[in-house]
């Protein structure tokens, strides 16, 4: 360096110095939203939240998550063209910019220091690998249902969020609704005397094994990711009846129809599963383990057995008009039934002890979204973490084995295999597809 450069370079330095005095001797104002006032919320106390597979569900996820007062929604990713310019024209007009960013690639939107946590909200064939590397990245997640693929997954997804130490919320919101968690208390805590039977509705009792679609012409990849759609799943074909989600009356997506190479990521008992029978293992104070029995279907029943006695059934009809996803539980002094309408049916009006029981219909997912927030800031256990999920599918992929070979099979919650049954071992995993590992 010549001195006279270095000269030049030391008197901007005084003068950037003298500036900066200038500056500081001026009074500072700070905007009250800086400082949470104002029914603001400090943005040291904001959850910084991304997405990832903003869909039709997503999109009511991300309005729930919209309404709390500390959730900054910053970016989405999604194969779909389309939805990414939905979900960020939501975001922009919500906050009245343009800052919501856009991706293609998820690791991209995994790779950002400023996002606390991600909205998952696939089809369920992405779950898990989505969530395994969102804990990996070090993020929180709320990642809808299903959750995994298959038993072995449903272990994985649990291992994974305790070693990474991540919090980690299924979307089983009804174990946030009073009613349902009142009528799991009255199970619970032995008001209905000793428990006999916990009952679930599937919505469809049928196991099928994958196929393809007739090829159609892909779109280019900026429009849809049909390669990244597929993810680990094995490879088919581009057919828009399989990429636009399901119906239960027609099929269609990875949700309806079809399953992985005879591996099952939804419909039938895994899809309204997620929800009853996770409430039924609550009731029955089983979330630590699943059933160790599993018979086919007679008379319109699936019975599963618990290893203190207690049945859970699956039953698709002979449910009181409460609503979808009803559950009910039944004792030696009494029962309760509840559902979707947010009322409660009873043995007897002592049941309810004189308490008032808050009826929300509708399943809103709001109670759920909050508790998810409330453990992000605490690092508490959300009501739908990792662990209870995890037993509440496998207690879904043993009974959808069961019903895949049409016959009763045994399972070991503890060591999680099933008894002198290699055929139904072998269906706790499958591969995936590269370059997608967990």
């Amino acid at each position: 360096m010549s001195r006279q450069t270095e000269r030049f370079n030391r008197r901007q330095f005084v003068k950037t110095i003298a500036g900066a005095g200038a500056l500081l001797a001026i009074p500072q104002v700070i905007p009250g939203s800086a400082l949470g006032k104002n029914s603001t919320v400090a943005p040291s106390n904001r959850i910084v939240l991304g997405g990832i597979g903003i869909g039709h569900r997503g999109t009511y996820d991300l309005g729930c998550f919209l309404q709390q007062p500390d959730v900054q929604f910053v970016a989405v990713c999604d194969i779909k063209e389309a939805r990414r310019v939905a979900v960020k024209k939501i975001a922009d007009q919500k906050y009245g910019n343009s800052d919501c960013d856009t991706y293609r690639d998820f690791h991209e939107l995994l790779r950002r220091y400023d996002i606390d946590a991600v909205l998952i909200a696939t089809g369920p064939n992405w779950h898990v690998t989505a969530a395994t590397y969102a804990a990996r990245a070090g993020k929180d997640m709320y990642c809808e249902k299903p959750c995994t693929k298959n038993i072995s997954q449903s272990l994985l997804l649990a291992e994974t969020m305790s070693r990474c130490g991540r919090v980690f919320q299924a979307g089983t919101q009804r174990r946030n609704l009073p009613h349902f968690a009142f009528a799991c208390e009255l199970a619970r805590t032995g008001r209905l005397g000793k428990l006999r039977r916990v009952y679930a509705h599937p919505m469809g009792m049928t196991a099928k094994i994958s196929g393809w679609l007739p090829p159609e012409d892909a779109p280019p990849i900026e429009k849809i990711d049909w390669d990244r759609y597929l993810g680990p799943a094995a490879w088919r074909p581009f057919n828009k009846v399989m990429l636009n989600g399901f119906n239960f009356e027609k099929g269609g997506g990875f949700m309806g129809c079809f399953a992985e190479n005879g591996r099952f990521i939804g419909g039938g008992v895994l899809e309204w599963g997620s929800h009853c029978v996770d409430l039924c293992q609550w009731a029955a104070n089983a979330d630590d383990t699943a059933p160790v029995e599993y018979n086919p279907p007679g008379n319109g029943e699936m019975v599963a057995k618990y290893a203190d006695g207690v049945e859970l059934i699956l039953r698709e009809k002979g449910w009181l008009p409460l609503g979808s996803c009803p559950v009910r539980f039944e004792g030696d002094d009494g029962w309760v039934e509840t559902g979707d309408s947010g009322k409660l049916k009873l043995s007897s009006p002592a049941l309810l002890a004189g308490r008032k029981v808050e009826e929300i219909g509708g399943y809103p997912a709001t109670f759920h979204v909050r508790d998810f927030l409330d453990c992000v800031k605490t690092r508490g256990l959300p009501k739908g973490n990792a662990h209870t999920a995890c037993n509440a599918h496998i207690a879904c992929h043993a009974a959808n084995i069961a019903l895949f070979l049409d016959r009763k099979v045994q399972f070991d919650p503890v060591k999680h295999e099933f008894l002198n049954d290699e055929q139904a071992n072998r269906m706790r995993s499958e591969a995936l597809r590269e370059p997608w590992r967990l």
